[in-house]
Formats: C-alpha cells, sequence, structure tokens
C-alpha cells in the first residue's frame, strides 16, 4: 500500500512512495503528530540521483522489519533537499558542527520541536567498518528517548543554541580590492593539481565558480598564471571520464585526482555553469576544445534534459539496470573491450579502445572502463571517428536508460537559461537562444507570482505543475543572473524588467540591517535557525549569486541602491577570498566585475543593419568582466542604457561607459574589440 508520499511532486519522495515506511512530509501535521504520541521525529534528507540514498532505501526502508520498528516508534520525514534546500542547509550544519563531515543520505533524529540530538549519514544493514547498522541507531535512539528523556532535551538545546550563536565571518566594510583577489589567486595556487589540474585531492569536483573568477582576473590584469590554471584544468576535465566521451555532458564529479571514473549523475546545475565556463574559456583563447565541449554540453541539456513544458530536468541518475534487473553505478556509460568488439568489430574496436583509454584490465569495475581521451592517444581520422562515435551512441541508447528526475528547479533554470543564451549568441546557433528563450518563459509563467503583497518565486515545479515551496536566495539571484543574459543576447527589455522584480525582492526580503543576505525570506518557514551561507557548494551561494544579479542590475539601471546592496554582500570576499577562495568562487567572479566597473556597453542602430549586428556580437565576445551589454534603437526605451544614445555620422555605434559615464562612441567593431579587452594594471 502506498504511503503519504504518493501525493508528492517530487520524483524523489515518489521513489518513497511505496516503502512500508509510513512517510510524512515535511509539514506541521508531522511534528504534532510526533507531539501526539511523544516520539521522536527520524528525518531523512535525500535526492533522486543519489546512489546512497538509493542503497540506504533498499537496504532500510524497503525492508518490513526495519520499517515497522520505524512506523511504532518515530514519526519518520523524507525531504527532497533540491526542493528544501532551507531545511537541508540547517540540519546539515547541525550534522557537519557533530560529526566534523556531512553529505547524503543525511539521517537525523529530533524532538518534535524540530530540535536535533543525533546525527549520521548513511547506515548500514548490518555493523560495518566502525559503523552500526541503521536497526542499532534506531533502537539506541529509541532507548535513549524512553529511558533518558532529560538528557536527551538537553541535549538537542544544546545543540540549538550553539547552531544559533553562530555568526557569519562577514569581513570588514568596503568592497574587497586588487589586494584581497591576489591573495586569492596565491591560494588557488598553493591549491593547484599541477599534474592533473582543478584543486585538491580526490574526490575532484569541477571548479566550476573557481574557474570563472580565473577568467575574469585573467581578463581584468592579464595574469597568465591565472588563464593557465583554468585552462588546464578544462582540457584535464574534458579529456577525463568525468565528461561523457559520446554524448557530452559532465558527471557530478571524479573519486579520483585525476577525473578518471566519475560518480556518473549529471545534474543540470553542474551542466549549465560548466557549459557557460567552457564558452567563456573560448572566448578568451579561441580553443576549439573549448567550443567544442561548450556546445557538446548545451546540446545534451537540450536534448536529455529539456521537459516537454520547454525547462530543464534536476538530474540524471547515477544508477540503471545493467541487463540482469540490478541496478549499477555507471552501467549505462562504461564498456568493456568485448562490448567495445560486439558493437564495432575487432579492427575499429582496437581503434576505439586506444582513443578511449579502454583496456583489458578496466579503469572501472568489472573489466569496464569510463571512456576517455589520453594525451598519448592515437590521432583518428575525423570520418571514421565519427562513425565509431555514431555506432556506440546507437548502441548504448539500447541500454536501460538511468532515470531522470524531472523537476525544474527554478534557479537551475535560471543559470542554464544564461549558458544555453551565451552559447547560443558566440556559436551562431539561435536554436539554443530559443531553447533559452523558453525556459525563462516557462519560469515567468509558472514559477512567478507577481499578486500584490505577496509577490514571490516558486522553488520547483513538475509536469507543468508548480510546487508549494517558496523559492529561497539562490532562486533569486540566479534567475535574475539568466535573465539579465537573455537580455544581452537577444536585446528585449522585458528580461531586464523580470531580473528587477527579483532584484527589489532581495532588498524587500533577503537582506539584513549590516547588509549580509539570508538564504530564506523574512516571512519563510521559521526553522531552529534562519539559513544563512556566503559559500559556493555545487552551484553559486545565493548571497553571491545576488550580489552578482544585484550589481549588473545596478549597471543597467544606475541604480544606487541596487549597487551598494551588492557591494555591501561583497564584503564576505575580505573574510573568506584570502583564506578559502576555493569556496567563494562567485563571490570572487562578482568581486572581479566590481573592480572592473562592470562596463555598460550600448549598442545602437536600426534592427535590420548588419553593422549593428556585428558590433553586438563583438561586445557579446568582450571579456571585461560582468560587462552588461543593451541592444536597441537609438534613444530606445528598452534598456535605461540606450537613452541619450544617438547614431554616429547615420551610423550605428557602441557606447562604452562606466557608472553611465561614457567614452566616445565608435562604430567600428574592431576598436569596439580593442576598448572591450583587459585593463592591464
Amino acid at each position: 500500500m502506498a504511503n503519504r508520499l504518493a501525493h508528492a511532486t517530487s520524483p524523489y519522495l515518489l521513489q518513497h512512495a511505496d516503502n512500508p515506511v509510513d512517510w510524512w512530509e515535511w509539514e506541521p501535521a508531522a511534528f504534532e503528530e510526533a507531539r501526539r504520541r511523544n516520539v521522536p521525529v527520524f528525518l531523512s534528507v535525500g535526492y533522486s540521483s543519489c546512489h546512497w540514498c538509493h542503497v540506504l532505501a533498499s537496504e532500510s526502508f524497503e525492508d518490513e522489519l526495519t520499517a515497522a520498528y520505524m512506523n511504532e516508534h518515530f514519526v519518520n520525514i523524507k525531504v527532497d533537499r533540491e526542493e528544501r534546500p532551507d531545511v537541508d542547509s540547517v540540519y546539515m550544519e547541525a550534522v557537519q558542527a557533530a560529526t566534523g563531515q556531512g553529505g547524503w543520505p543525511m539521517t537525523v533524529f529530533m524532538t518534535a520541536d524540530g530540535e536535533p540530538f543525533y546525527f549520521g549519514t548513511y547506515f548500514p544493514p548490518e555493523p560495518r567498518h566502525g559503523m552500526p547498522s541503521f536497526m542499532q541507531v534506531l533502537e539506541g535512539v529509541r532507548t535513549a528517548w524512553v529511558g533518558r528523556p532529560a538528557e536527551v532535551a538537553e541535549v538537542a538545546r544544546k545543540i540549538v543554541r550553539d547552531l544559533a550563536g553562530r555568526r557569519i565571518e562577514y569581513g570588514k566594510a568596503g568592497v574587497p580590492g586588487p589586494e584581497e583577489l591576489a591573495q586569492a589567486l596565491l591560494g588557488l595556487t598553493r591549491e593547484y593539481d599541477d599534474r592533473h589540474g582543478g584543486f585538491g585531492g580526490a574526490p575532484k569536483f569541477p571548479p566550476s565558480m573557481v574557474l570563472e573568477f580565473l577568467l575574469r582576473h585573467h581578463a581584468r590584469t592579464g595574469s597568465e598564471g591565472a588563464l593557465q590554471m583554468a585552462a588546464d584544468t578544462c582540457e584535464a576535465m574534458a579529456r577525463g571520464g568525468i565528461y561523457d566521451q559520446l554524448g557530452g555532458g559532465f558527471a557530478r564529479y571524479a573519486v579520483d585526482r585525476a577525473w578518471t571514473v566519475p560518480h556518473f549523475e549529471k545534474m543540470l546545475y553542474d551542466n549549465a555553469l560548466l557549459c557557460r565556463v567552457y564558452a567563456h574559456l573560448w572566448r578568451a583563447t579561441g580553443s576549439d576544445l573549448a567550443r567544442r565541449v561548450a556546445l557538446e554540453t548545451a546540446d545534451f541539456m537540450v536534448r536529455e534534459l529539456r521537459t516537454r513544458e520547454g525547462g530543464f530536468a534536476s538530474a540524471l541518475d547515477a544508477d540503471s539496470d545493467d541487463g540482469t534487473g540490478r541496478h549499477v553505478e555507471g552501467a549505462y556509460y562504461a564498456w568493456s573491450p568485448a562490448q567495445l568488439r560486439e558493437v564495432l568489430g575487432d579492427e575499429d574496436a582496437e581503434v576505439a579502445m586506444a582513443y578511449f583509454g579502454v583496456t583489458e584490465e578496466g579503469t572501472f569495475e568489472h573489466g569496464t572502463s569510463v571512456l576517455q581521451l589520453p594525451q598519448d592517444g592515437p590521432v583518428v581520422d575525423g570520418v571514421r571517428l565519427a562513425g565509431i562515435r555514431d555506432r556506440l551512441l546507437a548502441a548504448r541508447a539500447g541500454r536501460p536508460a538511468p532515470g531522470r528526475d524531472d523537476k525544474v528547479v527554478a534557479a537551475w533554470n535560471g543559470l542554464a537559461v544564461a549558458a544555453l543564451a551565451e552559447c547560443g549568441a558566440y556559436f551562431d546557433r539561435p536554436d539554443l537562444v530559443d531553447r533559452a528563450t523558453e525556459a525563462a518563459d516557462l519560469l515567468v509563467r509558472l514559477h512567478f507570482d507577481a499578486a500584490a503583497g505577496r509577490a514571490r518565486l516558486a522553488r520547483t515545479s513538475k509536469d507543468g505543475v508548480v510546487g508549494g515551496n517558496a523559492g529561497v536566495l539562490e532562486d533569486y539571484g540566479d534567475v535574475a543572473e539568466g535573465f539579465l543574459a537573455l537580455a544581452a543576447v537577444t536585446g528585449e527589455g522585458v528580461w531586464l524588467e523580470f531580473a528587477g522584480f527579483l532584484c527589489d525582492l532581495v532588498l524587500d526580503r533577503f537582506v539584513a540591517e549590516d547588509g549580509s543576505l539570508y538564504d530564506t525570506a523574512h516571512d519563510a518557514e521559521a526553522l531552529i535557525r534562519r539559513p544563512q551561507d556566503p559559500t559556493d557548494n555545487a552551484a553559486p551561494a545565493g548571497w553571491t549569486a545576488a550580489a552578482g544579479a544585484l550589481l549588473s542590475y545596478a549597471a543597467h539601471t544606475g541604480s544606487e541602491a541596487h549597487r551598494t546592496a551588492a557591494e555591501r554582500a561583497l564584503g564576505v570576499v575580505h573574510a573568506l577570498g584570502p583564506r578559502a577562495p576555493r569556496f567563494i568562487g562567485w563571490g570572487l567572479a562578482v568581486a572581479e566585475a566590481l573592480l572592473d566597473g562592470p562596463r555598460e556597453v550600448a549598442v545602437v542602430g536600426a534592427a535590420d543593419d548588419p553593422m549593428r549586428e556585428r558590433l553586438h556580437r563583438t561586445a557579446l565576445l568582450g571579456t571585461a568582466p560582468g560587462a552588461v551589454v543593451a541592444l536597441g534603437e537609438p534613444d530606445g526605451d528598452e534598456f535605461p542604457l540606450l537613452t541619450d544614445r544617438p547614431l554616429v555620422e547615420g551610423r550605428p555605434a557602441a557606447y562604452v561607459c562606466r557608472h553611465f559615464v561614457c567614452s566616445a562612441p565608435t562604430a567600428d567593431d574592431r576598436a569596439l574589440a580593442r576598448e572591450l579587452g583587459a585593463i592591464r594594471s
């Protein structure tokens, strides 16, 4: 019999709808039930493409005896961390503070007041490697709850007090300057992996936001070291198994430091961020590899993540059926030599093995390999290689495909809008701009609620139905970022208006008196702590995403209120940039834009004039950090930047400004390109 989750909209929750566990969603009624029964709350947090979440579910939540014990002694709540990042953030902070580590599935035991007292992540079905079994954990918590209630209550109160006492080290007043950004670069240099690219050891995650900072830092200062770290890391990832050498797109992370074996789930946010990084690397260097990877990643998102409604789904699972009925991680993507020979024949299989780094021993599990592009691989004729790829792709399409989480997350779709719009403009792919526009339309049509007095952005939708959870700060910041990129590419000022609407809501509902930013709105559901985190995780922190959007909107409009809010928010870079640059990459990237101006570019001319198009393309391809671009008729009302911007001798012209103070206009696209290059300092 299905449990309460049968009515959920989250694909992750629906995966648990047939568990024998009597699950609740996160709702007041669940806590009232715990209070009525005087039992603890068991909170389990995960997401649909989480491998170990599936393992815990199959081992414990699908077990009748375990479920019966859970139902008798606990009120059990299941949360999709992608729908409720606020709940996830608050309790993950408690888990990390108590255990020194975190991850998913996240396991938390708490009182009916939401006060946590015991934590963990994955627990096996029997004791293993020093870990207690899941049933031992349940029994231990139950024993403590019944036998030592005062002790449990005091532990819970102390944890909540400790969390409440935590404060963000916000940094000194004023914006970060060149010194802080130079120190951040030095810190990254110390952590850089000279051999394999990227930062730190295994597991190794794509450093998308740090790469954006490095590219912007190079554009502003001319630092060849910054550009080299970015370019080498991008090449290493693109050649590694973390990149899908057949279908395009990136897996979540590599389990080794050489990018060889990925954790195979593919997330929308990773691919949107990396698509944009590779496009920006091509813009800076002209790299053919960067162009290819940017376009392949864009095409992957459109082909495999686009929903019927025009948005983009959250993720593809890491696991899939291996052909025997077992769900196995990587089964869809890995190849053995025998499988290559079956598809390609002996001769082409030998070529493919050498080209893609497939060995008889295997680089993954059970004699299979993840396809790579080794540096010392053979040169293969392009026509022959295309034929090999096509046949392998066709064969792979016959395998059971990984599951897809179809929910549309506002923030991640904002990132996708920005990436697809820019790729479409850079590489003459109007179809990608169309896909970006359709996703933006969906966000406006379905996720916006502009009703007076309660205007808000919804976090998720699925199958054209909006979810009930309010957007968090990252939704507002990333969607505004996407709209601003789309405005620059299309010249449609309505996207600037929508971005301004979101930025105004940020100022009204998320900003603290000291200029710091909260992750939830002031009228959001009250948790044991109002979450506030300026550090990047898998995607830009809401704090820095909002700062970037506020800064760009101010550059478009001249709004001092929005610029001041951005500057105050960037004070956190003082504290975190020099000592933890890997974890505030987007904040550093926004600070680069602030130091550069950011520059404001107005391109004016008749819509059908080819010269206007050349100037517009040149403006979009400029590397000036965070530059904003407005396009329209002379003195057009689509963008404030167009006001008092006439033609030059009857011809289209471009105006480059800072704080609405402009240099002489130019009708020469080559002169414009030089002007939007780096400022050397």
